[in-house]
């Protein structure tokens, strides 16, 4: 365990991560949720996903919503993408950083991208390329860092075995993810305490899921880890459509709410970040699982 940090920076993965697996919504009913969650304070924001429409048709406007991008200033937008292809098309459409995710595991990889991790593998050189020919930044997120729905529990080598294959690409930022919400502390800490060495001063991410209930612990083990770098969405909105029975983005409320009282700074209002999953739940239709908007703050009720 290092030192806890003094800062976290939280990126908000609602339009992406969060929308994935709903229903459509209309481009407006986004852009209203995108000014909410502006609002917060949060200064990083995965906004979409180009990927195939077929595939996931509530992100199938990603081109349209990245014109307007513009009109929110002091973020720093991200596109998810899952191929070369998807990569020219974030940055002709305006997206200065990129994501390119790879599964640790076969059974999730081939699910989600259709093909196995080692071939997907083998695209983060050009993507990074790709993206640095452009002046755009490249982040690899190392998916099912802990557990796969199809596989089972992950060996930590293969999460190490990819962790520097796109370190030796000259990624700028890595994270990993546990995808379907199983991660616990003790396993959190031994990855991560594996990972760090390998990386040198690449920053270090990490997003998790809580669908078991564990999400938010293992959200600490990380920070106490010396990750300073994590994903959440307002409400608790989102899930993997390639993984059975994942849901559920640790919720940014419940985060910072956490962070914050143990004197870790955000730069994000708790007021105005339950306010964003307010309107979140009213966007998607339904409940969101998060605690702070079932029961707000413990002062301001």
């Amino acid at each position: 365990m290092t030192d806890l940090p003094q800062h976290v920076d939280i990126r908000d993965v609602s339009m992406r991560d969060g929308l994935q697996i709903e229903v459509p919504i209309p481009l407006s009913a986004k852009l209203e949720l995108l000014a909410a969650i502006a609002a917060t304070g949060v200064r990083e924001m995965e906004a979409t996903a180009f990927v195939s429409p077929s595939k996931v048709p509530a992100l199938a406007d990603a081109a349209e919503l990245a014109a307007e991008l513009h009109h929110f200033s002091g973020i720093e937008f991200s596109a998810l993408v899952a191929s070369p292809n998807g990569a020219r098309r974030a940055i002709a459409a305006g997206l200065r950083s990129i994501e390119f995710v790879v599964s640790a595991a076969d059974g999730h990889s081939r699910a989600n991208v259709g093909r196995s991790s080692a071939e997907a593998a083998m695209q983060i050189p050009e993507i990074v390329a790709i993206a640095h020919d452009s002046d755009v930044t490249v982040e690899v997120i190392v998916a099912t860092a802990w557990d796969c729905p199809f596989d089972g529990p992950t060996d930590p080598q293969r999460v190490l075995d990819l962790v520097t294959a796109a370190t030796d690409a000259a990624a700028d930022r890595l994270a990993v993810a546990d995808t379907i919400g199983t991660a616990t502390p003790r396993r959190v800490s031994d990855l991560i305490a594996n990972v760090r060495p390998l990386i040198g001063a690449t920053p270090l991410g990490a997003h998790f899921h809580n669908t078991r209930g564990a999400g938010m612990a293992s959200a600490w083990a990380a920070v106490a880890a010396g990750v300073t770098r994590l994903d959440a969405s307002v409400g608790g909105l989102g899930g993997c459509p390639f993984a059975p029975g994942a849901s559920g983005n640790i919720a940014m409320e419940d985060l910072v709410y956490l962070l914050r009282d143990s004197g870790i700074h955000v730069d994000v209002d708790l007021e105005a970040t339950i306010a964003a999953a307010r309107v979140a739940q009213e966007s998607v239709g339904h409940g969101l699982p998060s605690s702070l908007l079932r029961a707000g703050d413990r002062i301001l009720g």
